[in-house]
């Protein structure tokens, strides 16, 4: 794929195709998940960001994908299963650490540096919804996936869902990714993108690192929903809309 190509490629799609990408849009600060949906030119103007020095880098990947990590091509059953077992289990475990890091640093540091209580109070706020919205999609959407799963597979009709549509709570899904997507971004601004002051403590650096660990794992999470898993349930429900 050549520059021009390149440029008019959408930053999630590519990284669809390749999820190493992901590590070359990291590095230059482009939303690779919630704002995935704009082209590799747009998203260089937005971030201010030589789009050539991008692209050299993306060449430089080996696109020799392994297949443990070719989600696109994965079952959607398969995929939901991990979403869960890997990605929701590490939200599960982290939010107790960090609120505790959190809490920690701002009782100790945030009456001379309060950024610090921003923080806490933006990941409290961070918790709150992903709990609330990880349940949703245990409890409602990737069951009916897997029903969808289970309908092409014995060549069924699957039965009507009380949401209507999956694209209803999908829409509501990708509305929260956004959400915490931001409140996200707005911790890496306080955190001047999670680089601790020179002063800081063991528990200070622990909070900042285990804040950049959270967010990268939630831009593949979400990733893999918003560009892969969400796309092809709908594709899959009008398909067998048809049966």
């Amino acid at each position: 794929m050549d520059l021009h190509e390149l440029k008019e490629k959408k930053v999630g799609e590519l990284v669809k195709e390749d999820i190493k990408t992901a590590h070359v849009f990291k590095k230059y600060g482009i939303d690779f998940c919630c704002g995935g949906g704009v082209s590799i030119e747009h998203a260089c103007k937005k971030q201010n960001v030589s789009i050539e020095d991008l692209v050299n880098d993306l060449l430089k990947i080996d696109n020799n994908l392994p297949q443990s990590q070719d989600y696109d091509h994965w079952p959607l059953d398969v995929l939901s299963d991990h979403i869960i077992t890997t990605h929701h289990s590490y939200v599960e475990e982290s939010i107790p650490l960090v609120l505790a890091y959190a809490h920690k640093v701002a009782q100790v540091h945030g009456e001379h540096h309060p950024p610090v209580i921003e923080i806490l109070r933006l990941f409290t706020e961070v918790a709150r919804e992903l709990s609330s919205h990880m349940l949703k999609e245990e409890m409602v959407l990737f069951p009916y996936i897997k029903h969808l799963m289970a309908a092409k597979q014995s060549d069924n009709f699957p039965r009507p869902p009380h949401f209507g549509t999956v694209e209803n709570p999908i829409h509501m899904m990708e509305m929260e990714h956004e959400s915490a997507g931001t409140l996200l971004k707005e911790i890496a601004t306080y955190s001047n993108n999670y680089t601790p002051p020179d002063w800081a403590c063991n528990t200070f650096k622990a909070l900042y690192a285990k804040l950049d660990e959270f967010e990268q794992d939630l831009h593949l999470h979400i990733h893999l929903e918003n560009n892969i898993l969400f796309p092809k349930a709908i594709q899959l429900e009008k398909e067998l809309s048809h049966i």
